[in-house]
């Protein structure tokens, strides 16, 4: 089988207009990058706003292992599959962030036959909108600093600045840094750091604004510190919203694409989902939803983190109601669940599939207490057998749970035609949706409930550090929002090497942070990082551009 960007390069793309076509947008409603890629103006909301939406299909999948699980191969797939059937459909994703791009994954624009393009552009710079993210988050960390040196009114500590700057490349380095260095002209020393763009809470608040009137609003309330006295100072009180709102003005709009197969795909903002929420925009959603009778969309990593974040924020804040929850799993990522090494993941053990449904038991489980339909799609690879199939089958059925094979990697819509009608039919069940907490409830039962009931633990363990920022934060009537859990997608548990299904173990919570523009609460579990670092060998080692501009390496 060809690589994936020999896949993507011999594709036939359709010109965007066209694709834009297939969901009834006009071509003066688009605004064009090039051919094959377009932003789509605030004319067709304004236009299609009062229409009935349509159904709301979420993907998300068991936890994360180096076997891999494939849901966006999935969810593009999908989508593809709904083209094929002739049924109304938009495919509503996040974009790939630079850091594991050029780090761990190498592309995050699907696989195989079942890919968006122009992957290329997609998981490279795309339309700007994470550099755009990036350079509002830098202006207001320049203006907080130069507020301080010119005078600082506001009598900011410089000691409890809390906005950091941003960049969107995985840099261990820039984790924690001292600043200000060389004499008074060059600023005032103090430690800061970097966070990496999509972590930002700049992107959280594009990604949930539902307009530039609400964008303008949270950005005003996100937190940069705290005064002498310790009373929080908000961004707006630097009268610098105008200027962040300038430099996000086009990555407001959601991104026109299409599949592999020239399905139309909705792509924008790209928030982690271990260390923010994880889902692709409100705008982009929503607009899908009024657009086609089907819309995919996935929240990263597993259950318990992205779709978990997807239900109890994204849609609490928009007022989704999802349809239907497709669960992904494979039967290599089951065996390592298992305790099958890496190394013999490809070797047939039934058992250790079976060993490894632990884990798949607890996000169907979990998926079950927001009480949405679900559908388990087991994405299937070459070196799978029919009895280990019939494992993850067997075992499904008995938690009364439609469990159907995949293969849309390999052929592309056709591969998951079964899947899109187990989807169609699960979409129909009766919908129970339900939030897992009250948001109203104090911070320490919010974050108790998820750790309980969603990952299992058998309670929570709190620093010094989290106890102090919690009651201050209850004091300054920060408390009563959704909690962003921030945590490792390599385990339920707070520990990446726990593996399978763990209950002995008590979360630990390092830190708490509000994200006060994006509307949420950041927890901070175990050793999880805001600026990933790069592994031993980076995929950047392997990315590169021929003489001809054809890149080669990428995924």
């Amino acid at each position: 089988m060809p690589s994936d960007i020999e896949i993507a390069q011999t594709a036939r793309m359709l010109p965007i207009t066209d694709i834009g076509a297939k969901l009834g947008i006009e071509p003066d409603e688009l605004e064009l990058y090039g051919k094959y890629k377009a932003k789509i103006t605030d004319a067709v909301w304004e236009r299609v706003k009062n229409r009935p939406n349509g159904k709301l299909i979420l993907v998300t999948a068991m936890t994360a292992t180096p076997a891999g699980e494939g849901k966006t191969v999935t969810s593009i797939g999908l989508a593809q599959a709904f083209g094929r059937m002739g049924v109304s459909h938009c495919l509503a994703l996040r974009e790939p962030s630079l850091g594991p791009t050029f780090g761990i994954k190498g592309g995050a624009a699907g696989g195989g036959f079942a890919q968006v393009l122009p992957m290329e552009d997609i998981n490279l710079h795309f339309t700007g909108d994470i550099h755009a993210v990036g350079a509002a988050n830098n202006l207001l960390a320049a203006l907080v600093d130069n507020h301080i040196q010119q005078g600082n009114a506001l009598q900011l500590d410089p000691r409890r600045i809390t906005w950091r700057r941003a960049i969107d490349i995985s840099d261990r380095q820039l984790r924690f840094i001292v600043a200000g260095l060389g004499g008074r002209p060059n600023g005032f020393p103090r430690e800061s750091g970097f966070d990496i763009t999509v972590a930002s809470e700049v992107m959280a608040v594009v990604a949930l604004a539902s307009d530039m009137a609400d964008l303008k609003e949270r950005l005003g309330r996100m937190m940069i510190g705290r005064t002498w006295d310790g009373k929080p100072v908000f961004a707006g009180q630097l009268n610098v919203v105008g200027s962040l709102a300038v430099l996000l003005k086009d990555a407001m709009k959601p991104n026109l694409v299409q599949t592999l197969e020239n399905t139309p795909a909705i792509i924008h903002c790209g928030p982690f989902a271990n260390i923010a929420h994880g889902c692709n925009s409100v705008r982009a959603t929503r607009l899908a939803l009024k657009l086609a009778d089907y819309t995919i969309t996935e929240a990263g990593f597993a259950a318990d983190l992205g779709a978990e974040k997807f239900f109890d924020i994204k849609c609490r804040q928009a007022g989704f109601t999802p349809s239907a929850a497709v669960v992904v799993a494979s039967c290599r990522a089951l065996k390592m669940h298992g305790g099958v090494p890496k190394t013999e993941i490809s070797q047939p053990n039934p058992d250790m599939v079976l060993a490894g449904c632990a884990n798949l038991r607890v996000h169907l489980e979990n998926i079950r207490k927001f009480g949405v339909p679900q559908v388990v799609a087991i994405n299937r690879f070459p070196t799978d057998t029919d009895e280990e199939v019939a494992q993850v089958k067997c075992f499904c059925a008995d938690m009364g749970v439609e469990a159907v094979e995949s293969t849309v990697c390999a052929r592309g819509g056709e591969g998951g035609i079964e899947l899109a009608r187990a989807v169609m039919r699960a979409a129909d069940q009766p919908n129970g949706f339900k939030f897992l907490y009250d948001e109203n409830l104090p911070i320490k039962k919010k974050v108790e409930k998820i750790a309980v009931e969603i990952y299992r633990a058998r309670g929570v363990e709190w620093t010094n550090l989290a106890e102090r920022h919690i009651r201050q934060l209850e004091a300054d009537g920060l408390g009563n929002v959704p909690v962003c859990m921030a945590k490792t997608q390599l385990s339920l548990s707070d520990t990446p090497g726990l593996l399978g299904a763990p209950t002995d173990w008590r979360l630990e919570v390092n830190d708490v942070r509000i994200s006060r523009g994006a509307g949420f609460l950041v927890v901070i579990c175990g050793d999880i990082m805001l600026m990933p670092g790069l592994p031993k060998v980076p995929a950047a080692e392997k990315i590169d551009i021929l003489e001809d501009g054809t890149i080669v390496g990428l995924f």
